[in-house]
């Protein structure tokens, strides 16, 4: 499976971002409407939903592509250093700053900064970053002089700001500033379409990982990749797939090389599976049937077709129909 890429509502490509189901493509929808502005967005979403591709595709479709993309991970900094991180130091501010340093937004000047897990940030460096978003301005750790900088804020967070401001522990001014555009990207488990395109993906992304030839997986490996909840999201699947690679023998993912959790889904799957009636049951197949022959394809639907045996006419009449 190639990459599924997306056109923007301003005719932008999109390859980065993998699906087709109908929430992956009102995700995009909204990244073509923001990306070519300047606006300050804030993505949320659970952690593995892929926050920062979309903050990628937002940087690399706008009009600040050639510059800067600062990417940080607000919950990996020490509390101590968080405000030397983003805003810099001079000489002597603190024990062990021996020389001036540049902070993260000083490094985005005229590009774009991601703060992940923004969430995370204390209430004083909060302060400050509400100062870069109103006046464009701020002064690094120990130094008298301000620094002017032009930077397109992005940020990202998986926990619910709005508790947070109840709690004390986010500015709600802050919240504010930061939600010019929100998007929500959604959990896997509510795009399962979206699975065994995912799924192709990382198998060719990954084919290092075994000596020998794996070229896709078994029907009831990818029912069970389906039927999976994905508490760790689009990054869980990988891993899953990463896993079945090193353990499979043959060369098609069998159910049994995947992680306990999947094969106990594919079981459960199963099990509801024999409540349906047979036309859920032939039409859940039918739309499952066009959704492997698209991935083994690359979405050519010729050869989607011609995988299936049908005329590619019909392929287009079975794609409307179930809203592929």
């Amino acid at each position: 499976m190639s990459r599924t890429s997306f056109l923007f509502s301003t005719n932008v490509e999109l390859p980065n971002l993998i699906g087709q189901s109908e929430k992956i493509h009102e995700v995009c929808r909204r990244l073509g409407q923001v990306a070519p502005t300047d606006a300050t967005v804030l993505l949320q979403g659970e952690s593995g939903t892929g926050k920062e591709l979309a903050a990628q595709a937002i940087h690399f479709h706008s009009r600040r592509a050639g510059q800067p993309f600062i990417k940080v991970n607000c919950a990996a900094l020490p509390e101590a250093l968080i405000e030397s991180e983003l805003f810099g130091h001079v000489r002597g501010a603190f024990t062990g700053a021996i020389r001036d340093r540049q902070g993260r937004f000083a490094q985005a000047d005229s590009g774009t900064i991601l703060l992940d897990e923004i969430g995370s940030l204390t209430l004083a460096s909060q302060g400050k970053l509400l100062r870069v978003l109103q006046e464009k301005e701020f002064e690094p750790v120990g130094a008298s002089t301000t620094v002017q900088v032009d930077v397109r804020l992005i940020a990202a967070c998986n926990i619910d700001l709005a508790r947070s401001i109840q709690a004390k522990t986010f500015r709600e001014d802050l919240f504010y500033r930061l939600s010019v555009f929100p998007l929500f990207i959604p959990p896997l488990r509510e795009r399962r379409d979206d699975v065994p395109l995912l799924a192709e993906y990382f198998l060719r992304r990954n084919a290092h990982l075994t000596n020998h030839q794996v070229c896709g997986f078994s029907p009831e490996a990818l029912s069970a990749l389906r039927a999976y909840d994905w508490p760790g999201n689009v990054r869980e699947l990988e891993n899953a797939v990463q896993h079945a690679l090193i353990v499979e023998p043959a060369n098609v993912i069998q159910i049994s090389s995947l992680p306990l959790p999947m094969n106990h889904a594919g079981v459960r799957e199963s099990e509801n599976d024999d409540n349906r009636s047979l036309r859920e049951k032939l039409r859940s197949t039918e739309k499952q049937m066009l959704i492997d022959a698209l991935a083994r394809s690359h979405r050519v639907k010729k050869k989607a077709a011609d995988l299936l045996g049908i005329n590619p006419k019909n392929l287009s009449h079975l794609l409307r129909k179930h809203g592929l």
